[in-house]
């Protein structure tokens, strides 16, 4: 059997921190359907399991809930398997009760109950339906003594965190890792984590079909699954489903000589028309460096869909030259030499040698300004 495995949608989620941007990235993740519905049909498979969060809340206005559903049914021949997840559990009179009561379409399934689902081609589907945004107890237990047919495909389907994985250790919706082997599984569909990720030969989470954080995963994607017998393992091929990037990285500058080939590295990166980028700045530069990376930060976050770089750990030491291009004496160049101080006193806080150093680079953007328009 052939299936796509996508988990984590979160229609609806907002995005305000992004301004007038918020509306493009939200439409993201309706498109993004659109696209697994095209790969299930290139690919040739006929349900796609998605593994909970298919909203961001369990109670979205009445359009967020239909948009979904709305995509989904124009792929007649593909099935969609949903199971509610944290974000979105099946509680009374929310989203999937209203949802049910309106009338899914056809080619659209809402497994709201621990109970075998035939796939046909000889699968069934094993759902673990969240009812709380947490649960302390592992929904998937059920699935050891889940009736089926004898040699079916048994395919688990749930949300929530593996126990035992490392860091990523979560007391809330645990989910042995280990159910594939109690509970004869060819495979376990897993979302709740948004980065793809093979925890073991038959257990994965899909990642987001669209990332919408840093840190999560670069690219959206859904798992492309084939599973021929309970014995053999699972083949499972990551796709790229995402419309946007969100990268980080890390810089180290030490002299106005790194600074073009900073900017240079930046704008070489792929498609940043569409890339969210997070970078981290550390090192030092005289003042007028920092100033100059300043003004290049400001093309840049005009060149990318979205800039956020943080200049916390990146200190600013003025050389004789940077302070006399402010002022050779008087008041600016006392100011100058007071914010020189407070931005490398080490009894301030973090947040007050920045701001220091902030007023430090303005106040010599003004004076160079000022001097040059005299001149």
């Amino acid at each position: 059997m052939r299936f796509i495995h996508t988990a984590d949608w979160q229609i609806g989620k907002s995005f305000r921190r992004f301004g007038d941007r918020e509306s493009l990235l939200r439409q993201a993740r309706l498109d993004a359907i659109v696209r697994i519905g095209e790969l299930a049909i290139r690919e040739n498979a006929q349900h796609v399991l998605v593994a909970g969060d298919l909203y961001d809340h369990f109670a979205p206005a009445d359009k967020t809930a239909a948009e979904p559903m709305e995509r989904m049914k124009r792929f007649a021949g593909v099935t969609w398997h949903i199971i509610p997840g944290n974000h979105d559990p099946h509680r009374p009179d929310a989203v999937w009760d209203r949802l049910t009561a309106k009338g899914l379409p056809a080619n659209v399934c809402a497994h709201l109950a621990p109970v075998p689902v035939d796939l046909g081609d000889g699968a069934v589907l094993l759902p673990a339906p969240l009812l709380r945004n947490s649960e302390t107890n592992d929904l998937t237990r059920w699935m050891d003594d889940a009736p089926t047919p004898p040699g079916a495909l048994r395919i688990g389907l749930a949300h929530g965190s593996v126990t035992g994985f490392g860091d990523a250790q979560d007391t809330g919706n645990p989910v042995d890792p280990a159910r594939p082997k109690s509970a004869g599984l060819a495979y376990l569909a897993l979302g709740d984590w948004h980065r793809t990720m093979k925890i073991g030969e038959r257990v994965w989470y899909a990642g987001t079909p669209e990332p919408d954080r840093v840190g999560s995963q670069s690219v959206g994607q859904v798992l492309l699954v084939d599973v021929a017998s309970n014995d053999a393992p699972p083949v499972v091929t990551p796709l790229d489903s995402g419309a946007y990037r969100w990268e980080t990285r890390e810089v180290r500058l030490g002299g106005a000589g790194d600074l073009a080939d900073f900017e240079t590295g930046l704008r070489a990166m792929p498609d940043i028309l569409r890339t969210l980028l997070r970078i981290g700045v550390t090192g030092a530069l005289p003042l007028a460096a920092r100033a100059d990376l300043q003004r290049r930060l400001t093309d840049l976050d005009a060149a990318f869909f979205h800039l956020d770089a943080n200049l916390e750990r990146l200190a600013v030491s003025p050389s004789a030259e940077d302070l006399d291009a402010i002022d050779f004496d008087g008041v600016l160049r006392k100011s100058a030499e007071t914010l020189r101080a407070r931005s490398a006193d080490p009894d301030l806080s973090a947040e007050q040698r920045r701001v220091a150093a902030d007023a430090m680079v303005e106040l010599f953007l003004l004076a160079t300004k000022a001097r040059g328009e005299a001149a």
